[in-house]
């Protein structure tokens, strides 16, 4: 009995495989670099953007330039993370789904920033940062659904997408002539 317990011991610690955890780290660092991308093609069009913001009529309730780049770092970590997290609760199923919504929602963002300080296209920026709203809902949910702090790692993103959704109404209907 003693000797068929060692036997079964040491199969065990044989086929035990310290690189699973490898992939979690992996997957992180992907995850990272496909959000500083997304990031990263918004500031491009952005480069013009503090100059641009302080021309417009804005709304007493507008927040200055400086803030955006300090939100947006916090809230692009927090995507990350979220992502992260439900990557690392399904290791082995099919996440599909969940990263589908994650990747459309980043896509969205970054373009926003090209309709709205780019190409000054005040109307298309409005569609789409509502278009945008809705897909980083439906990423929460979805985010939610699979790990909770995930999906609640996501709610300080659906509120300032939803303000900014807000503020670019506000903005484009202020600024006929220019978005």
């Amino acid at each position: 009995m003693y000797s068929h317990a060692v036997a079964q011991k040491k199969r065990i610690v044989m086929t035990y495989r310290p690189t699973q955890a490898r992939p979690g780290w992996i997957m992180l660092a992907g995850i990272v670099g496909i959000t500083v991308l997304a990031a990263a093609i918004g500031t491009v069009a952005s480069l013009q953007a503090p100059e641009f913001y302080m021309m417009l009529d804005s709304p007493s309730w507008a927040p200055p330039p400086w803030l955006f780049g300090p939100v947006w770092t916090v809230l692009y970590a927090m995507m990350a993370l979220a992502a992260w997290l439900v990557v690392r609760e399904r290791r082995n199923a099919s996440l599909m789904p969940e990263l589908a919504l994650f990747g459309v929602q980043l896509a969205l963002n970054a373009l926003w920033t090209w309709l709205f300080f780019y190409w000054h296209q005040g109307a298309f920026a409005f569609v789409e940062a509502a278009a945008l709203f809705c897909f980083v809902a439906l990423t929460a949910y979805a985010f939610g659904r699979v790990r909770p702090l995930a999906g609640a790692l996501m709610l300080p993103y659906l509120m300032w997408v939803g303000f900014a959704t807000v503020l670019t109404f506000s903005l484009w209907q202020r600024n006929p002539g220019v978005l």
